[in-house]
């Protein structure tokens, strides 16, 4: 068996992108994957394509915004499997605009789902992941966890805190692995997000270089398929192209 196989993995913010990618790799190595997103179409369609494929799928909706969402879903993944393996806490918004646009519905949003999504993922599963004796989070960073960007102050927030909150939890948790992947520009819809226009004509020129989804997602399963006493700590991704 490779170190993927047969694990329970939960997968937030599945329904597109990064998240669906992660999915059908994992499945196709094996896993028995658990999905997570407010579209709960995608997932639909989503899960019955890898079933089709001989994998093993489930999906539930998902706002993780929400800590009983978010609790509610992991139980779900337990009740279905048995336990959970890992959980990657991917669900993530980036709508950009400069300070001065001052659109702060539009930073809750991101400080709601960035920051609180993994740390609801953290809450829901870290008590059950300690009564099993191990675990796996896999959060997702980004390039902008690193460094910082005009338009992207909120969003790069975010992102550090994502690193910072993941090697807290590394640090008080010896039987618990830990994984921050940071992708660089990536095809996803994120960029759909932003209403700022200066912001999105930006980050279309700035995303003509976008690796797939799919290398990231073979990041995720790199991280998950090391023996148990191994932890990639963190995984930075980008286009050979990209200067970012």
């Amino acid at each position: 068996m490779s170190g993927i196989e047969a694990k329970v993995i939960v997968i937030t913010g599945a329904s597109s992108g990064i998240g669906e990618a992660a999915a059908r790799e994992l499945a196709r190595r094996g896993a028995r994957v658990v999905l997570g997103a407010r579209r709960t179409d995608r997932l639909a369609r989503l899960a019955a394509d890898i079933e089709s494929q001989g994998g093993t799928a489930r999906y539930r909706a998902l706002d993780v915004a929400r800590l009983d969402d978010v609790q509610s879903f992991v139980d779900f993944a337990r009740e279905q499997f048995g336990r959970v393996d890992v959980i990657v806490n991917n669900a993530g918004v980036m709508p950009l605009s400069p300070l001065a646009s001052l659109k702060i519905d539009e930073w809750n949003r991101m400080i709601d789902v960035n920051i609180r999504g993994v740390l609801h993922g953290i809450a829901a599963g870290l008590p059950l992941m300690k009564a099993q004796g191990g675990g796996q989070f896999v959060n997702l960073s980004s390039i902008g966890g690193h460094a910082v960007y005009p338009t992207a102050a909120v969003y790069c927030a975010t992102k550090y805190a994502v690193l910072a909150i993941s090697e807290g939890l590394r640090q008080e948790h010896q039987d618990i692995r830990v994984t921050v992947i940071s992708p660089g520009v990536t095809t996803s819809e994120l960029a759909e997000t932003i209403s700022d226009p200066v912001a999105r004509a930006g980050m279309d020129e700035f995303r003509q270089i976008a690796i797939p989804a799919e290398a990231i997602a073979r990041a995720i399963a790199y991280a998950i398929e090391q023996p148990d006493d191994v932890d990639v700590s963190e995984v930075i991704v980008r286009p050979t192209a990209s200067a970012y």
